[in-house]
């Protein structure tokens, strides 16, 4: 429903309506349907209610021709236009217009009571939307009117932000360090001293006198070999494990397959 456009829509028809002539208010306490001759329409007909932006105009039409008889047009509910009787809620008083400044009060009547009060109940809504909009429109225009706030950085404007302690969590996936063993396996016969380094911390024993390769591989060399130094003294604690030597005595050429134990 736009106030700016010549569209009229209809929100209420009542097939059946009937028009009074009415005599002049004497006082001001209000119209008596009583005082008119109810039983003597000066008129009888179809209502139509429609509404033309804030406008609402209650049209007084033939049942059968659809021609015009009368129209009121209304600017305000309550209002001076439409007024109702002081003893029955199906009679109103209604002022008309003709369209060139002359206007006239007539009684509009309802023979069902349920008809009166549709009546009422379209012209109250279509007026209680008129407020809203006027409501909305005016909150809008206030909202424009209004300064709008600057939330946004000024040139050369920073901000800090205190994020507080975080503790760094290790990436998914990513392999830990594993401490390394004590069980290591010794190195193979013949293998260089040094190849593998002791755990941090370990004292660094002292390295046993290599015996003499001579003396314990010698296959059958026709060059004989000198005679063997004495065996040095056993240290207490070896890293690869219980070391023996060759024995003297033992004949040459052969080799102690028990000088490796585990």
């Amino acid at each position: 429903m736009a106030e700016d456009t010549g569209y009229e829509s209809v929100i209420c028809v009542k097939p059946e309506v009937h028009v009074y002539r009415i005599p002049p208010r004497a006082t001001n306490r209000g119209y008596r349907a009583a005082d008119w001759k109810l039983d003597e329409p000066a008129w009888s007909g179809r209502l139509r209610i429609t509404s033309k932006g804030k406008m609402a105009f209650i049209k007084l039409e033939d049942k059968i021709s659809g021609e015009l008889f009368a129209q009121a047009p209304v600017e305000q509910y309550p209002g001076s236009v439409v007024e109702a009787v002081t003893d029955s809620s199906r009679y109103f008083v209604v002022r008309i217009e003709d369209g060139n400044g002359r206007h006239a009060f007539i009684g509009l009547g309802f023979a069902d009571r349920g008809d009166s009060f549709d009546f009422n109940v379209a012209l109250q809504d279509h007026f209680k939307w008129v407020r809203q909009e006027s409501e909305l429109a005016k909150q809008e225009a206030d909202q424009s009117a209004a300064p709008k706030l600057d939330l946004g950085f000024k040139e050369g404007q920073t901000i800090k932000i205190n994020i507080g302690n975080i503790k760094k969590k290790d990436a998914p996936g990513a392999a830990k360090s594993r401490p390394m063993g004590s069980g290591l396996l010794p190195p193979p016969p013949g293998a260089k001293g040094g190849g593998l380094l002791p755990p941090p911390g370990a004292q660094q024993p002292a390295a046993p006198a290599q015996p003499n390769a001579a003396t314990l591989l010698d296959f059958g060399s026709p060059t004989p070999a000198p005679a063997p130094a004495p065996a040095p003294a056993q240290p207490s604690l070896d890293l690869w494990g219980d070391f023996t030597t060759a024995s003297s005595s033992s004949n040459k050429g052969t080799v102690n397959s028990g000088w490796v134990q585990f």
